[in-house]
């Protein structure tokens, strides 16, 4: 019978730690992360194509910024996290000004934009935090 090599690195070789694997708390901030920003891109589409549309639907094209975060939130990248925290306030700010200046539908969908862009804001800094602050240790 042949000898099976060994995996393991033979004796003197460095060996690179490997990465802390997650714990439940990013893990919880990482889904609700992804969960947020999927609702956040489909809400901005059927407000703009569907509920009460602007325009043509033209609008809808406002929702592209923020499909390149979703490989890196699902890759666990902490710079993603840093910088949708930082792009999810221009949506924020739309839905705040569009809740006052619209009524009807227009005004319900500006509102709930604004509650799940600064629920998405705290997922992302949250997520940030613990996993800086589990780096440190």
């Amino acid at each position: 019978m042949p000898a099976v090599p060994s995996l393991s690195p033979p004796s003197g070789v460095p060996v690179a730690p490997s990465p802390l694997p997650p714990d439940a708390p990013t893990r919880v901030t990482r889904a609700l992360a992804m969960g947020l920003l999927v609702g956040l891109v489909l809400l901005g589409l059927a407000w703009e194509l569907w509920l009460s549309p602007t325009g043509r639907g033209t609008w809808a094209v406002k929702v592209l910024p923020l499909l390149p975060a979703l490989p890196g939130l699902w890759r666990w990248r902490l710079y993603t996290y840093r910088w949708l925290s930082l792009l999810v306030w221009l949506y924020i700010a739309e839905g705040l000004v569009r809740a006052g200046s619209e009524h009807g539908t227009g005004a319900a969908m500006a509102t709930t934009q604004v509650l799940v862009g600064v629920a998405l804001f705290a997922a992302c800094a949250i997520h940030v935090r613990w996993r800086l602050k589990r780096a440190a240790r």
